[in-house]
Order: structure tokens, then C-alpha cells, then sequence
């Protein structure tokens, strides 16, 4: 077994897992903008490998992204298919090499997941969780009903909740937890009885609501990907679902519950490593207060920016709500509310700039790092 720890250390295993395979390669995409990668399958295709990329149906960034991806790997020859869109979002990411060797990822394949983030990966040859991960690649790929076969290889929204449960409730001395938003009532409950049970219990993240029973969570100083839960130093569960509900009984997650004594101490010790502030060396420099007015300030300017930018677009958009507005007055049975019309209204906006946002946030992030990649190479 293997332990991927990002940032940095992810893409060169993964290329060289491609580069490795035989027979066939099948991998789960949700995300992808690592045009190596991209390579790396076009290339097995070409040396006779079969290749099966298994695509989101959607994901944040909408559909355009993925059709571009799905055509240039088609062309490449690349077999594709897409996932059904009967869950609210297939976000797992794995990969399997000539159904001998697992890759299952925390981290989508793209550059703010691989080089800007803590996150983490499992490699893996212990065949009872390649045999699982083939028959949830092949029912996802037909559009069939998964059955969970393994207790150990965690599928959402068919067995998580069930297994995530049983594994925090057998914590005896410690849980350390990576995850972004721990939401579930029902877990952070079970996750206050293990304390009140003398469990210590960290988080690193964020619980929704914050909990008077466990420890106030800490946040790293960088970004956090992974959801992870370590417990009592041997066993540990790294996976994409985090202990919210969505994600344990709405989406398609996929993880894996495992004892390594080797790979359990990697992990381990990179959390106490960020729970003690020393995980993030890009960051050591400054103080998190520091940090954190330069993040204030970086993101209100842009705030102001893109304000001014939207007013001054939304100006041709005055005369269309004008007559909007008119034309639904003259309809008798119409009732117009200018307070509910404003609410709704600015909510909507809201929505769409949000959304614009977060797309071209991660576009940044990646034309800086092919910049500064550049840059290093001249």
C-alpha cells in the first residue's frame, strides 16, 4: 500500500501508475485540467492499453468542460462514458490499473487539488478492494445498481453512513479528522459520545454549528481537500465523502477503510504536523492573522472589481427589466410584490456570481501555476 500526500506528491504517481499498466486502464473523473495526465491516457491507448474513462455527469463548472474533455479523449481513443444523473453529483475519483493496482483519490486531477491543497490518496493491490472498485466502475458504466460487497470499501450513498458509523464508534483513544464541513446531526452527535466517552477528538475543518462537546476545530493554512479520519493510530478511512448528509446519502463518493501500520503513521503524522501549524511551508513565514488580513484584502479588492465590472454591464439590462416589469403589470391575475421581485432577484444574481466566481477562481489558480511553470523553464 501507498500513501499520496498532496500537495506535490500525487501527479508522478498517477502518471507512473499509467504509464505501468498492460491491459487497461479505467478511471472515474469529476474533475480534470492536467493536460499531462490527459497525455499519459492518450499514450496507453497508443502502446494498445484500453483505456475507459468513466466522466461526471456534471460537476460546478457545468457541462462545456466535460463535453470538451469527453471529445478530446474520444479522439485520442479513449473509450468514454458519462455517469447517469439519478444522484445529486458523482464526485469519487478513482483509478484502476490492469484491475491489480487501486488508486482511490481524495483529490480530483486538476492543478489546485494537486499542487495548492491537503489532500491525500490510496494505493492499493489488496484484491478484495480492486474487485469492489471494478464492479462499482462497471455498474456506474452500464448504469446498473451497485450491492456493496466489502465493509471496507465505502460507497455513497449504499453503505457510508453505515460504515463511517461503525468505524468511528470503535474509536477507543483518538480520532483525527481532515474534513471541510461536518454537517450531519447525526454524526457530529456520535462523534460528541466517543469524546464523552474520553476519545480525544480533533478536527481539522469545520463543524456546521460547532458542537460544546468537542474541541474547537483548527484550519489549515492552505487549502483543505481531503476527508480522512484516523483512528487510534492503525486504522484509517481516506475517501471524498465528507460526514454531511448530502454527501453520505445524496452523491456518489467512494473510499476505503484500511490497516497499514506504514501508511496510517504517514498519515498521522501529517496531522498533528498541520494541527500544530507547521503543514503548510509555503505559509511559515507569516503569522495566520497575517495571513489572513492579506486574504481580507486581496478578496475585497477583487470584490470591488468585479462589482464595478457588473454594474457597469448590467447598464443595456435596465430598459429589458423596464419592460419586463411592465408587461407582467398589465396581466390582471399577475400580483407584483417589489419586495419579493427585489428578494428573488438579488438571490438569483447571487447565485450566478457565485457560481462565475468559483469557476474562474480555480482558472486562475491554474493559468498561474502553467505561468510560473514557464517562467521556471525560460
Amino acid at each position: 500500500m501507498k500513501c499520496i500526500v498532496e500537495p506535490g506528491d500525487g501527479i508522478a504517481h498517477l502518471l507512473k501508475g499509467i504509464e505501468r499498466a498492460k491491459k487497461s486502464v479505467e478511471i472515474v473523473i469529476f474533475r480534470l485540467n492536467r493536460r499531462e495526465l490527459e497525455k499519459a491516457l492518450a499514450d496507453a491507448v497508443a502502446r494498445g492499453v484500453h483505456v475507459h474513462a468513466l466522466i461526471a455527469y456534471t460537476n460546478r463548472g457545468g457541462e462545456k468542460n466535460l463535453r470538451e474533455l469527453e471529445l478530446r479523449l474520444l479522439g485520442a481513443g479513449v473509450t468514454v462514458a458519462r455517469t447517469d444523473n439519478d444522484l445529486v453529483r458523482y464526485h469519487g475519483k478513482m483509478m484502476i490499473i490492469d484491475r491489480r493496482e487501486l488508486y482511490v483519490l481524495a483529490f480530483n486531477f486538476t492543478y489546485l487539488d494537486t499542487e495548492r491543497s491537503r489532500t491525500f490518496g490510496i494505493v492499493t493491490t489488496n484484491k478484495k478492494h480492486v474487485a469492489e472498485a471494478v464492479k462499482l466502475f462497471q455498474a456506474d458504466t452500464l448504469r446498473h445498481s451497485y450491492v456493496a460487497g466489502s465493509d471496507t470499501f465505502v460507497v455513497s450513498p449504499v453503505n457510508a453512513r453505515k460504515q463511517l458509523s461503525t468505524f468511528i464508534r470503535g474509536a477507543r483513544r483518538e480520532l483525527l479528522i481532515y474534513d471541510p464541513e461536518i454537517g450531519d446531526p447525526a454524526m457530529i452527535r456520535l462523534l460528541e459520545s466517543r469524546a464523552k466517552a474520553g476519545v480525544n477528538v480533533n478536527v481539522i475543518g469545520k463543524i456546521v454549528g460547532g458542537s460544546n462537546v468537542l474541541p474547537e476545530p483548527k484550519s489549515l493554512l492552505i487549502r483543505l481537500h481531503t476527508r480522512s479520519i484516523l483512528r487510534d493510530g492503525s486504522w484509517a478511512f481516506v475517501g471524498s465523502q465528507s460526514l454531511r448528509g448530502l454527501e453520505l446519502d445524496s452523491r456518489r463518493e467512494i473510499g476505503i477503510i484500511f490497516r497499514d501500520p506504514k501508511t496510517v503513521a504517514r498519515l498521522v503524522k501529517t496531522f498533528r504536523e498541520d494541527w500544530e501549524g507547521l503543514g503548510a511551508a509555503a505559509a511559515r513565514e507569516m503569522t495566520p492573522q497575517e495571513i489572513a488580513l492579506k486574504e481580507s484584502a486581496s478578496a475585497s479588492k477583487v470584490a470591488r472589481k468585479v462589482a464595478k465590472a457588473v454594474v457597469k454591464e448590467l447598464s443595456p439590462v435596465t430598459p429589458v427589466v423596464e419592460n419586463t416589469v411592465r408587461e407582467l403589470a398589465a396581466i390582471p391575475e399577475v400580483r407584483l410584490d417589489e419586495a419579493e421581485i427585489e428578494a428573488t432577484v438579488k438571490n438569483a444574481v447571487q447565485d450566478a456570481v457565485k457560481q462565475v466566481v468559483r469557476d474562474f477562481v480555480e482558472e486562475a489558480v491554474v493559468g498561474a501555476d502553467a505561468g510560473a511553470s514557464k517562467a521556471g523553464n525560460t
